[in-house]
């Protein structure tokens, strides 16, 4: 989710918002009815308007969908437009669109539930001969050679400053992934083509796919960068890559276990897999480097796993166990409670007066409760 800020980076991208304009421009006709799903400040919404849509649907989980009503009034495109204040996949609406619109990329596409979101979409709400803005994505790696970002991830476990052995945490922070931005000169090797994501066929959220390089020129490698070309429409495309302006997009950094001097010629290897575990991915990535003095061996190999870098607590971990018998907690018991009281008849004030009766340990007064209740309501209520 985007706080105010990002938002606002958002809208004033020039590389991400001309390239939409233009793809909006080419597929949306006058009488058309147009679908947008994270609609954010709504200014797609409101193109579609104005390119002649007779009607918008534009569907925003969070609060900035009220700022997004109001821009729409700014702009007269108020009664043309329809805010659902919603995640799309609990739409029960009889929508059918002529244009769906998307972009629900961060770092990369692969972001929380982004494709099992397009995938439904798609089938429930386009219409026979519909279109998809954006298209595909396709998502590039390559070995890069990146001294600065890499010292700035491992340096604090290397050299502490209290003169401590801290390589346990160094070897947890290079199990993760990060953002970045690097130029073409650091690439040693030529971009690939990990994956191709059709949003006209997907349904699989999980990508995997292994990668083979031959090193273009000496340097030093310190992991893979990774980032997205993205398709909207015809002859429209943006990308986050190496060789593209600067957007508000960035690349991935996956880092290797230890940096690899390499030469022009040397093979590398890597096994890459994201997998969509609830509303994250996990990312695995396994490298081999062939050895100069020794063809057909390997120099170097890494196995890394974002989950070897998570701060994992064992005893939060025995209680997700399948042999693990549950209790609620005090904590629990008074969700439960608030859950019970909520059965349509009576207003969050007598919810929170109850439990001051009940639970008077846990709350001095109504108001402090009501704020608790509030909470529950906004996450369960409807």
């Amino acid at each position: 989710m985007y706080d105010f800020a990002g938002h606002g980076a958002m809208i004033s991208d020039p590389v991400r918002v001309r390239a939409y304009e233009r793809a909006l421009r080419q597929t949306v006709k006058p009488g058309m009815v147009v679908l947008e799903i994270g609609t954010g400040a709504g200014i797609m919404a409101v193109l579609a308007c104005q390119l002649g849509a007779k009607r918008v649907y534009a569907i925003e989980p969070t609060a900035v969908i009220y700022l997004a009503q109001e821009i729409a009034a700014a702009n007269h495109c108020a009664d043309k437009i329809e805010f659902i204040e919603d995640v799309s996949r609990r739409v029960r609406a009889p929508i059918q669109a002529d244009v769906i619109v998307s972009d629900l990329r961060g770092m990369l596409p692969l972001l929380e539930d982004h494709i099992p979101t397009i995938a439904d979409a798609r089938t429930r709400f386009l219409a026979p001969g519909g279109i998809l803005v954006g298209r595909k994505d396709h998502l590039w790696a390559a070995v890069v050679d990146a001294p600065e970002q890499y010292a700035r991830i491992v340096l604090p476990w290397e050299s502490p400053l209290l003169g401590q052995d801290l390589s346990a945490g160094r070897r947890m922070i290079v199990n993760n992934f990060y953002r970045t931005r690097v130029t073409p000169e650091q690439l040693l090797t030529p971009p690939k083509i990990w994956a191709t994501l059709d949003y006209a066929r997907i349904e699989n959220p999980d990508v995997g796919g292994e990668l083979a390089w031959s090193v273009k020129r000496s340097g030093t490698g310190h992991g893979i960068v990774i980032w997205f070309d993205a398709e909207l429409a015809d002859d429209v495309r943006f990308s986050s890559g190496p060789e593209s302006p600067d957007t508000v997009y960035t690349s991935m950094f996956l880092p290797w276990q230890e940096s690899v001097p390499l030469v022009a010629g040397q093979s590398v290897c890597i096994d890459l897999q994201a997998k969509l575990v609830e509303m994250d991915y996990v990312w695995r990535w396994v490298t081999k480097v062939e050895s100069v003095s020794h063809p057909g061996k390997f120099s170097h190999q890494f196995d890394q796993f974002e989950l070897k870098g998570a701060m994992l607590s064992p005893s939060l971990l025995r209680k997700s166990t399948s042999n693990y018998i549950p209790q609620l907690s005090e904590e629990g018991l008074i969700r439960r409670r608030v859950l019970e009281l909520m059965d349509g008849k009576v207003s969050l004030e007598h919810i929170a007066k109850q439990l001051v009766a009940e639970f008077p340990q846990r709350f001095s007064r109504w108001q402090k409760a009501l704020l608790f209740t509030g909470s529950i309501s906004k996450q369960n209520s409807r």
